[in-house]
């Protein structure tokens, strides 16, 4: 495909390496069809967000190094290495083109795919290794004996510090402080007038310092095509996909009513300040008090209440009985009243609309009048403090919870919420409102069971 194509240089793959760990420094000149544009993505992604989810929830490097190969097994590897490597290198430049064209999905891919790449160049042998820091151009002076023995006491207890132990054996790079950014913050290396002594294992925070900063980059340069160039002359054939790509959710799509019954109106306004997560609740909130909202609010929410069981004709008394109240009731039906159709499938192409996952609501831009988004995202600190403090959230979860705000681990902040209001754990973690909804439901059902008397 010509988006992703370009020329092989010396006999390479086109990504920039010939091992079996792709550096991806230019796209490859590979042919492929449509069906793996897409799937070759999916299953890249599946990696990635396991990856994700991993990291935000705190799990020590062992279990991420196993977290990695599993997925990489299950969605990347094939008993054909050149498949597993056609695969690799196809997928990650898909997901390039896909995540290049907004700040937070840049930064969220150039994060994964360079924890990906560590976790990859950790199962490497130093030959391989070896050949990629050449590669990478990353040309370090080793230290030599005369100053090891001049040091060799504050690298031995710097070692120490972080269980290793250093011997006149261990092989040490010297190099400028500044390119080991993370082994300087956790202080892991020690540093002498401008330079850090970085022990053989820890080699792979130079690595992945340098392949970030590449990946970067490309993400910046392919941001201007797709925008100059790509976008448009593609926007019958491979636009609509990267659209939806980016908006992908790989979990149950909760079009229907899943582990739970349906909900009428009588039960609405007790569900939403028990099971609604933070994102519905807001717009709930909302429309209760002004009895409007913009067309993204309606959608977002109106797509949750059908996915939590609210039967259609529930769903157009209670829209009817809000909006009738700010534009009267003849506008209501004249205006509003077939979207809400249009949702349930029973107008237009008759499209059984799918409820918003996190994702995408995330992704999206709300502007001033706006009420839907996610409120971890997009709500000022003090704002997002003041609604959790009215859901019941305060201490020690209210301090994690505002810590994974600042981390940019919106879901993560979800789940954390949804476990301090219902004091249980949720350990597969929140990606969807009605996952949330359904999981609340489960929990208030298993203890009002408890509590009834034994016959």
């Amino acid at each position: 495909m010509e988006i992703v194509r370009s020329q092989r240089r010396n006999g390479s793959d086109g990504s920039g390496s010939a091992a079996s760990l792709p550096l991806y420094k230019s796209a490859p000149s590979l042919e492929f069809r449509l069906e793996e544009f897409g799937q070759y993505a999916i299953d890249r992604l599946r990696v990635l967000q396991a990856i994700s989810d991993g990291l935000s929830r705190g799990k020590k490097p062992e279990e991420m190094e196993n977290l990695v190969s599993e997925q990489w097994r299950a969605n990347m590897k094939h008993q054909d290495a050149d498949k597993t490597l056609r695969k690799d290198i196809i997928s990650h430049f898909v997901l390039r083109l896909v995540y290049c064209r907004e700040e937070e999905m840049r930064r969220w891919f150039l994060s994964m795919e360079t924890a990906l790449f560590r976790y990859r160049f950790r199962l490497q042998n130093a030959e391989a290794q070896k050949s990629i820091m050449n590669e990478l151009q990353l040309q370090y002076n080793v230290l030599g004996n005369a100053e090891y023995e001049t040091i060799k006491d504050k690298l031995t207890e710097a070692a120490r510090s972080v269980n290793f132990t250093s011997n006149p054996e261990t092989v040490f790079y010297k190099v400028p402080f500044e390119d080991v950014p993370e082994l300087v913050a956790s202080r892991r290396v020690f540093i002498l007038k401008g330079f850090a002594f970085v022990p053989r294992n820890q080699v792979v925070s130079l690595v992945c310092t340098i392949f970030r900063s590449n990946i970067s980059k490309a993400l910046a340069l392919t941001n201007r095509k797709w925008r100059a160039m790509i976008q448009d002359q593609e926007k019958d054939r491979i636009a609509p996909m990267v659209e939806a790509l980016g908006n992908v959710y790989l979990g149950p799509d909760y079009s229907k009513p899943k582990d739970c019954a349906e909900i009428s109106l009588k039960d609405i306004n007790q569900l939403a300040s028990t099971s609604f997560p933070l994102c519905m609740r807001h717009l709930f909130g909302k429309l209760r008090e002004d009895h409007h909202l913009k067309h993204q609010g309606r959608m977002q929410l109106g797509l949750f209440l059908k996915g939590v069981g609210l039967k259609l004709e529930d769903a157009l008394a209670f829209w009817r009985a809000e909006f009738s109240q700010k534009v009267g009731a003849e506008r209501f039906d004249k205006e509003y009243a077939y979207s809400i159709r249009h949702n349930y499938g029973k107008e237009g192409k008759r499209t059984d609309y799918t409820p918003y996952s996190c994702q995408k609501i995330i992704m999206s831009t709300p502007s001033t009048g706006d009420h839907h988004g996610c409120p971890y995202r997009h709500f000022s600190e003090e704002n997002l403090r003041a609604a959790l403090n009215k859901m019941g959230v305060g201490g020690r979860a209210m301090d994690d919870i505002m810590d994974k705000v600042r981390n940019r681990h919106y879901q993560l902040a979800c789940t954390l919420t949804f476990e301090a209001t219902h004091g249980t754990s949720c350990e597969t973690g929140i990606n969807h409102p009605n996952q949330y909804f359904v999981e609340s439901r489960k929990f208030f059902e298993s203890k009002n069971k408890q509590s009834q008397p034994t016959a």
